[in-house]
């Protein structure tokens, strides 16, 4: 194995770390070349980029770790937990071992590696811990939050009956109650990048007006990530931009990402004024619906437990932020 050092996302290239990303087990739209370049330009740009490639004995690319310095000793997973829901060490599927072998081998002294957003299921938690301890490294892992996930069944029908008793009875309420008082309320799905740069301004004025402090979150520097790498996912079929419509202007608006049979809920806005009808709650009904409809198997909530998510009787699962020096350089 030899293990690389690079200070810029081309210098591995879009096309090699796109084939390293159908490889490996975490196919996260946050892992991408086109997610991982659009926040480094827009939240890193003067940082100091440590990309750790690792190549087999024939040359071929089987992992890449994105990194950047914080501070001098201190490197995190390009991404930003503010952003992204799930990242890792992007690796060929089952060669996780072995490149963390490598990647530990040729790490200095001194040297902290700040890891966020790590699946449970990844090897990043369930195998490091002994490969580290094996290489001389203290590794801590602990949960930093939740993913509210959701199996899909075959139809709707087996969906709602598959719901408690009391949830079945709410969203099916709330469902009626919309159609009765605002009878011309209807979907809309825009999936392409002219599309969605179309309604984009609806989705932020949506989004700003919903709840106290997304107004700040969502300033000039995040709009102008979100329009770029949402388009650019759609541009890839990977991200869809949905709106409750109706005559007097939208009620409710969500972007969705979907990858391997994954249809993520990212972001969300709605209207105060119109609060009382639930219309957020009825349109991800709706996208619970369509992503059962063509066949999905999963929707996943992604980070954060708020209420209204478990309301569709989806399992919690998992992510850790993973910490790595070196036993004598170990936070205490």
């Amino acid at each position: 194995m030899k293990v690389d050092t690079l200070d810029r996302l081309d210098a591995i290239g879009e096309t090699a770390w796109s084939a390293l990303h159908r490889r490996a087990r975490l196919a996260s739209p946050f892992l991408t070349y086109t997610w991982q370049r659009e926040w480094t330009r827009t939240f890193a740009s003067g940082a100091r980029l440590e990309l750790r490639t690792v190549k087999d004995a024939d040359g071929a690319l089987i992992a890449v770790l994105p990194l950047y310095e914080v501070e001098p000793g201190l490197l995190r997973t390009i991404g930003g937990t503010d952003v992204s829901d799930y990242l890792d060490l992007l690796c060929v599927a089952g060669r996780e071992d072995d490149a963390w072998t490598a990647l530990l081998g040729s790490s200095g002294e001194g040297i902290v590696w700040d890891l966020h957003a790590v699946p449970a299921a990844s090897p990043t938690v369930t195998a490091l811990p002994a490969l580290a301890d094996a290489a001389g490294f203290a590794m801590t892992a602990e949960i930093e939050e939740r993913c509210p996930v959701l199996d899909l069944p075959a139809s709707w029908d087996d969906y709602l009956a598959a719901l408690s008793g009391k949830h079945r009875h709410e969203l099916t309420r709330k469902m009626r109650r919309l159609a009765r008082e605002v009878p011309d309320a209807h979907v809309t799905c825009a999936a392409t990048p002219d599309e969605i740069a179309g309604r984009f301004g609806d989705f932020l004025d949506l989004h700003r007006r919903s709840r106290t402090g997304k107004a700040k979150f969502m300033d000039e520097r995040m709009e102008a990530f979100f329009r770029r790498a949402i388009a650019a996912l759609a541009a890839m079929g990977g991200a869809r931009l949905w709106l409750l419509d109706t005559s007097g202007g939208p009620m409710a608006s969500f972007v969705t990402l979907e990858w391997d049979g994954t249809v993520g809920l990212y972001n969300s806005g709605f209207h105060p004024d119109r609060a009382a009808l639930s219309p957020g709650l009825v349109l991800l009904a709706r996208l619970v619906e369509d992503a059962i409809v063509r066949g999905q198997r999963r929707f996943d909530f992604l980070r954060g437990e708020e209420r209204y998510k478990y309301e569709f009787g989806p399992t919690p699962e998992p992510v850790y932020a993973v910490r790595l020096a070196r036993r004598a350089e170990a936070p205490a």
